[in-house]
């Protein structure tokens, strides 16, 4: 009996903390695309959209400063969440496979512009919304990762 318990307890497998935050990110991107759709208000689904990409990058970085004690620079970019950087300081111990599979562009079509040091934090994420052009109110309004709120 002893020795099938053992058995057991052995072959039971549990979730990595990563495989439960890319779930918790995917539904959390659905809800926020799918459900203003449905509302009707389509500008406001694309800036909680930018705001959830924001924060999975974010989450992103965060794993990358754990692995490797600083983030990428602004040279290296949010690339350097797919792929091992090759210039600037190289990590030590960077994930295999990335901290990413691909850097979402924003909902309007355009790059994340990624600052690091940031004038706000160790780093700045921003969308610069439906004009792709800083500044700007209502829908041309900027997704800046320091206004998010937690």
């Amino acid at each position: 009996m002893k020795r099938l318990q053992k058995s057991i307890r052995k072959n039971q497998k549990g979730f990595t903390l990563i495989e439960i935050m890319v779930v918790v990110v995917i539904l959390g991107i659905l809800a926020a695309v799918v459900f203003p759709r449905l509302a009707g208000r389509p500008e406001e689904a694309r800036r909680t959209k930018a705001e959830v990409d924001i924060k999975s990058l974010e989450e992103a970085l965060a794993l990358f400063k754990v692995d490797n004690g600083f983030y990428p620079s602004t040279e290296q970019g949010l690339a350097a969440l797919v792929r091992k950087p090759e210039t600037g300081r190289i990590p030590n111990r960077y994930h295999e496979g990335g901290y990413v599979k691909k850097v979402p562009k924003d909902p309007w079509g355009n790059t994340y512009v990624y600052l690091s040091p940031g004038l706000h934090d160790d780093y700045d994420l921003i969308s610069f919304g439906a004009d792709g052009e800083s500044g700007g109110e209502g829908k041309d309004a900027d997704v800046q990762s320091w206004e998010i709120e937690e």
